[in-house]
């Protein structure tokens, strides 16, 4: 792993942890970054490997991950232990769970059995975690999470700039998917359950991170995170067999009611889950043109396919499909637009 960059931030993030772990010795290398303005350090100290978050005070805000973890490690899942925190400074000292996610080792050979484990503690996290005080996934939050795409990738990355008529089929659409989301029983939702968020470890695996924005919300999201993940694609015959897998799972641990048949399920699986890659499109393109990350335009291909799959199955879908379709026409999405300034 590279060395930390030179800047004050980095020192001052040394400066915190050697005095935590009271070792003057201690050495710091880049672990990870995420898509927010946290970063990850892997800490060598006495023999041992720990991780020290870096969240700048007025970019963001530890409270919440604090907050998530205790209650996630109270109901006896696998989260990283807090060993010193300074939410002043926007520090976190940890433990170490590893550097071997799902994304990494995921093959058809273990897949079933991965899954299958993610799955178990989808159940748990749904029936363990005390979500009193989460804030609502409601409906609100729902269409701004989806406004973003019109925002970032129809305006910015496609110079498209919906019409009145535009905008009309966008609205709806979004009606249908918030009517559906709003359906579902209401439960913790992680918001990011997905193969760069979980990780293999020797015991209680998978190991659990980046949960600081759960809310209360619908049944399927999380669900929908894992078997629809931006970053890896499962053929559509293994995603039903293992959406009705867990429905079947949850219905007999009485997490669902027996009324909710498959067809049921499925919907709302699907319709979540394109809320979602909405969303989606409009972050990886918000990501590259105004945070200057410009990995994420790379993953954009596989999220539209989800996007155009998944609405093209719906009647009422149909018209926000085309637009779509004729908003992209024969572009690569990969590309970033030309002359657009990060």
């Amino acid at each position: 792993m590279p060395a930390l960059p030179d800047t004050e931030r980095c020192r001052q993030c040394a400066r915190w942890t050697r005095r935590a772990l009271d070792d003057d010795d201690a050495t710091l290398e880049i672990a990870s970054a995420d898509a927010s303005f946290r970063s990850y350090y892997r800490v060598h100290s006495g023999g041992r490997s720990l991780i020290v978050m870096d969240a700048p005070p007025g970019q963001e805000d530890i409270t919440p991950w604090l907050d998530i973890g205790r209650r996630l490690r109270a109901a006896g899942l696998h989260t990283p232990e807090v060993l010193a925190d300074d939410a002043g400074q926007g520090f976190v000292l940890m433990s170490d769970l590893g550097n071997t996610h799902y994304l990494d080792v995921l093959a058809d050979d273990n897949v079933d059995a991965l899954y299958g484990e993610a799955m178990e503690t989808l159940l748990r996290m749904q029936t363990g975690v005390d979500p009193q005080g989460l804030p609502p996934y409601d409906e609100p939050f729902l269409v701004r999470e989806m406004e973003l795409m019109p925002t970032w990738f129809l305006e910015r990355h496609l110079s498209l700039t919906p019409d009145c008529g535009q905008w009309d089929v966008l609205e709806l659409a979004f009606r249908h998917l918030v009517v559906s989301a709003l359906a579902q029983p209401r439960v913790f939702v992680h918001r990011d359950f997905h193969s760069r968020n979980l990780l293999v470890t020797p015991d209680r695996s998978p190991g659990i991170i980046d949960f600081q924005g759960a809310l209360v919300g619908p049944l399927t999201y999380d669900l929908a995170s894992l078997l629809r993940d931006c970053y890896i694609v499962w053929d559509r015959e293994h995603v039903e067999a293992w959406t009705e897998q867990c429905r079947l799972q949850w219905r007999q641990a009485g997490h669902l009611d027996a009324d909710v048949d498959a067809a049921r399920f499925r919907r709302w699986f699907d319709l979540i889950g394109l809320q979602r890659h909405i969303k989606v499109l409009g972050i990886f393109c918000r990501l590259h043109y105004r945070d200057g990350k410009d990995g994420y335009l790379h993953d954009l291909p596989r999220v539209l396919d989800y996007v155009l799959d998944v609405a093209g199955r719906y009647p009422e879908l149909h018209d926000f499909c085309e637009l779509l379709r004729r908003a992209v026409g024969d572009r690569d999405v990969a590309q970033a637009r030309v002359g657009a300034a990060t």
